[in-house]
């Protein structure tokens, strides 16, 4: 599943991306608050992890762009 994937994408394309993930990372954040919130321990690993990855690629986009 780590495969590593080549793409040809244009800065604009890659801040859609980045703009995607950001809003599905928030997405994932307000769900940890909730888990948090009702006691859900397993479900705020999952979502925190989530977010962390998402903003992991995020970084790594946005420092495509940066160059």
């Amino acid at each position: 599943m780590n495969e590593t994937v080549k793409l040809s994408l244009t800065t604009d394309e890659v801040e859609i991306l980045v703009d995607a993930l950001e809003a599905d990372m928030e997405g994932y954040v307000e769900a940890a608050k909730e888990a948090r919130g009702n006691g859900n321990r397993a479900d705020l690993e999952t979502f925190t992890e989530a977010a962390k990855r998402i903003q992991k690629l995020m970084t790594k986009l946005q420092d495509l762009v940066e160059e």
